[in-house]
């Protein structure tokens, strides 16, 4: 045994010690970065730039990847980890993803481990133990737990040679999805001084690309980026009343997979019944489910079992299902990064898909009013919060990382809140920093052996009614004496031939005689304090941040309206651009470039008419004979059929005297 002091549970815990002694070898085999991608993913060759930046990587230079979605960026640090000795820290917000990716490296026989809000402190001990005393490759951390006072106790005792930093727009302030613990990643530097820190994110504008290696101290400014222009995507985009017929006639028309985005739960369900009454196999998903039963559905999809997916942005996430032929959006989202990201699941395996846009009047105005309802008063967002401490009991300067379980329909009923306003000062009061939320949160139930062998044995001896369980729990799960294992009680049950409650009764008794540690499953959403909780008149929303934000969003939701109405110039060509690339071609294949191909103007006629006529057409009415004139010599045949294609598709109006103005 081996004693260390627990920082999260302020007392001395005791740890089996376990000696294994191995023979001095004379030599040894250092894999390449090929051998290690061809032996642990069965790859021949690296995607495009994924071998440049991680070789960038192994020779110590901070590095900033963006790749699209379906990139791979997972390889870009996991490659250049296993290649060279000590652990890499991860960091990323998206605890499904943490998840995913740590259950993928050990079933590849790779060590790895996460430490995320919700987890039990007994958890985090042993994960932490491991990170020093074992030979732990990856270590996934949400951004909250650097500043945990048990994280910082232990990470100067730990040999990290890489820091990887997921999502790493979440850095800046100009990002879509703004993070404040983000900005305390850069602290991991001083304690690693010597290792590189490699950024990763799949959407990033120009002035994000540069908040992010500044956020994170590089030393030298160092991108890689590959084009955001996906040749086998169309892009569609229709303004349609009659939704739900137009994505019948999608589903009929195109074969193979798809997924269908809507933005509620409720319309999942409905959505996927239409499918299925109209022959088009389909299931739905969203948050709300059990995990179990996301997991299912996924899996099923995955399987090509039902061929269309209806769900939230909940879903897609770290999933690689390289043929998906069309993503549907039936709303609008509220920024160009999550469309982009959303539609780049079709298409991964590089043959030709879709991806539709569909939207009316109505969703317009929609849009609009969703964005009001994200950004409550400050002062409603201070009275959540000092609702939420009055709801779980906490003294003010109490409850720093305690964990609650939180029903959100239950505080609104007590409260007197609506469901929405709560929402979203959640999501506010979690971004500036105060509260975590976790909503999906689904965690089985765990069980970590804490004695040695000997003491378990005496147990068994004293215990003989515990004897048959606790031989059926080893039999049935490896690993009990290194590392919290996941449990089910009902399949224990059924082994042990006991009852459930019998199950969980023995777990228990074995819990009090301090022989494990069992953490309960967890099925409902969690609040937790990330700081003490303080009087709401120390809760500080500040005006400048509150308004940046606002109008930031503001700015994402109408360049998502822009592209929406932008019939003039190519949907690639718009997306890219938005990114800050500039040098793509038309596709000849969106629907814009379909409505160019039927004036019979070539994209790059088209698109210089448009660019010549269009300044004036927004500053006052023009005669045909002026825009002629301002085209700068095209022909005028071309020119004509230009402005009729643009009053054909309410780009341009006309007035009694058969002027023309840009419809604004």
């Amino acid at each position: 045994m081996f004693i260390i002091y627990s920082a999260t549970q302020k007392e001395f815990i005791e740890f089996p010690v376990i000696i294994v002694i191995v023979k001095e070898k004379k030599s040894f085999t250092v894999l390449s970065i090929h051998d290690i991608l061809r032996n642990y993913w069965g790859y021949a060759s690296f995607r495009p730039l994924q071998e440049e930046i991680i070789n960038s990587v192994l020779e110590g230079k901070d590095t900033l990847a963006l790749l699209p979605t379906g990139g791979g960026k997972s390889v870009c640090f996991q490659v250049p980890a296993l290649a060279i000795e000590g652990m890499c820290l991860v960091i990323t917000p998206l605890i499904a993803l943490m998840r995913d990716q740590v259950e993928n490296l050990r079933r590849k026989g790779i060590k790895a481990a996460a430490i995320h809000s919700g987890m039990h402190s007994s958890e985090i001990d042993v994960v932490l133990n491991n990170c020093i005393y074992g030979n732990m490759k990856f270590l996934y951390l949400s951004p909250e737990r650097i500043q945990s006072e048990a994280f910082q106790v232990n990470l100067h005792r730990m040999k990290v040679t890489l820091l990887a930093i997921d999502e790493a727009h979440c850095i800046s302030q100009w990002g879509y999805d703004f993070r404040p613990p983000y900005l305390k990643i850069a602290v991991l530097r001083e304690f690693f001084p010597a290792s590189p820190v490699l950024a990763l994110t799949a959407t990033a504008t120009v002035p994000v690309v540069k908040d992010i290696q500044d956020k994170l101290k590089f030393r030298t400014e160092n991108v890689f980026q590959g084009s955001f222009e996906r040749s086998n995507l169309v892009y569609f985009v229709f303004k349609e009343e009659d939704k739900y017929g137009r994505l019948l006639k999608i589903t009929k028309k195109v074969r193979g997979s798809g997924i269908v985005y809507v933005r509620n739960r409720r319309k999942t369900k409905e959505i996927s019944d239409l499918l299925n009454k109209n022959q088009v196999t389909a299931d739905f998903y969203h948050a709300g489910l059990d995990t179990s039963v996301r997991d299912k559905k996924q899996d099923a999809w995955i399987a090509g079992k039902n061929r269309v997916i209806v769900a939230t942005n909940a879903f897609g996430m770290g999933i690689d299902k390289p043929d998906v032929r069309f993503v549907v959006h039936m709303d609008i989202t509220d920024s160009i990064e999550a469309y982009f990201q959303e539609a780049g699941r079709a298409g991964r395996d590089g043959k030709k898909s879709y991806a539709v846009l569909l939207f009316n009047e109505s969703d317009l105005s929609d849009a609009r009013h969703n964005l009001s309802l994200t950004y409550p008063l400050p002062k409603t967002i201070k009275a959540v919060y000092h609702a939420l401490g009055n709801y779980f009991q906490l003294p003010a300067g109490s409850g720093k990382d305690q964990v609650f379980e939180f029903e959100l329909s239950e505080f609104c009923r007590n409260y007197k809140f609506d469901a929405v306003t709560v929402y979203n000062s959640l999501k506010f009061l979690e971004k500036e920093g105060y509260i975590l939320l976790n909503e999906t949160l689904n965690e089985p139930s765990k069980v970590y052996i804490r004695a040695g062998r000997e003491a378990l044995y005496q147990y068994q001896v004293e215990h003989a009614l515990l004897d048959n369980f606790i031989k059926t729990l080893l039999r049935s799960y490896g690993g009990l004496f290194s590392d919290f294992v996941k449990i089910s009680e009902s399949e224990l049950a059924r082994r042990s031939g006991q009852s459930k409650e019998n199950t969980v009764h023995y777990l228990d008794e074995m819990y009090h005689a301090g022989l494990i540690s069992y953490v309960h499953q967890t099925t409902k959403p969690q609040i937790i304090f990330t700081d003490h909780r303080l009087d709401s008149l120390h809760v500080i929303i500040s005006d400048k941040n509150y308004n940046d934000r606002k109008k930031s969003a503001q700015r994402r939701l109408d360049a998502v309206m822009g592209y929406l109405k932008n019939i003039s110039l190519c949907r690639s060509q718009q997306l890219i651009a938005y990114f800050g690339e500039t040098q793509g071609r038309p596709c000849g294949s969106c629907d814009v470039c379909i409505g160019h191909h039927k004036t019979g103007v070539s994209e790059e006629d088209f698109e210089q008419v448009v660019t010549r006529i269009k300044p004036h057409l927004l500053r006052r009415f023009c005669t045909l004979e002026e825009l002629v004139d301002a085209s700068g010599g095209l022909k005028e045949n071309t020119v004509l059929d230009v402005v009729r294609w643009l009053l054909d598709n309410e780009q341009v109006i006309k007035d009694p005297e058969n002027r023309y103005m840009w419809h604004k």
